[in-house]
């Protein structure tokens, strides 16, 4: 009976792991339409009695505006194009900041690590999460070219109440297509990005304001994005 269990056992772990590299190859060449942070926010508004809102348009990388990769880069993830999916110095930095007895509580988050729970995991803090987290990390930074990493980054990362993306934000909170923003728009998104249902990029107040300059100041010492995957 034990070796029929372990037997088992063995069976179910090679298939969850065969079946996670399998969705990571699957996803380095299909839209990523739903996440389950999409599926937990319509649960959330149910449970609320609230309208579903869900607005979500997948676009290719070369259909937004150059600004946007290089503003999020500035506000996010800085060494994106140089780290292989995690930032030690900012993991590093994050931790002396903590245990400091800092005001507010710094992450080490990269943009490779915001794309894996977003698109393969759930919300919320424990060590299995972040376990899982940096596997799919690995993951996707061993399968996918740092453009898809910012493809996906940018089509799946929530920008607002409902808002899903670059696409969505553009029209729900410019009303123009994401081709069309400019740089400032792009920067003032990226401002967002920490808490974007509580900061809001069509009525920005003094604080996004002033996180609109830093950021369009930092982005000219960031490169200008590779645009081919």
């Amino acid at each position: 009976m034990i070796k029929k269990v372990i037997k088992f056992t063995r069976w179910i772990v090679s298939l969850l792991f065969v079946s996670t590299i399998l969705s990571v190859v699957a996803y380095r060449f299909i839209p990523v339409y739903f996440t389950p942070l999409m599926f937990m926010r319509c649960f959330e508004q149910i449970a609320n009695g609230d309208e579903i809102k869900l607005y979500h348009d997948w676009i290719p990388l070369e259909e937004m505006p150059p600004s946007m990769p290089v503003a999020v880069i500035a506000s996010e993830d800085q060494r994106f194009l140089s780290h292989h999916g995690f930032d030690y110095k900012a993991i590093e930095q994050a931790a002396k900041s903590n245990l400091s007895g800092g005001k507010k509580l710094r992450g080490g988050s990269t943009i490779s690590q915001q794309t894996a729970k977003n698109v393969f995991l759930w919300q919320g803090r424990s060590w299995v999460r972040k376990g899982l987290e940096a596997y799919f990390t690995f993951l996707i930074e061993l399968f996918w070219s740092k453009e898809r990493i910012m493809e996906v980054y940018l089509n799946s990362i929530e920008m607002g109440d409902g808002i899903y993306g670059v696409q969505a934000c553009a029209e729900q909170n410019f009303d123009v297509d994401a081709k069309n923003l400019t740089r400032s728009d792009c920067a003032l998104i990226a401002a967002t990005l920490p808490n974007p249902r509580k900061f809001s990029s069509k009525t920005p107040g003094p604080y996004m304001r002033k996180r609109l300059k830093q950021i369009e100041t930092q982005m000219k010492h960031i490169p200008a994005f590779p645009l081919k995957k």
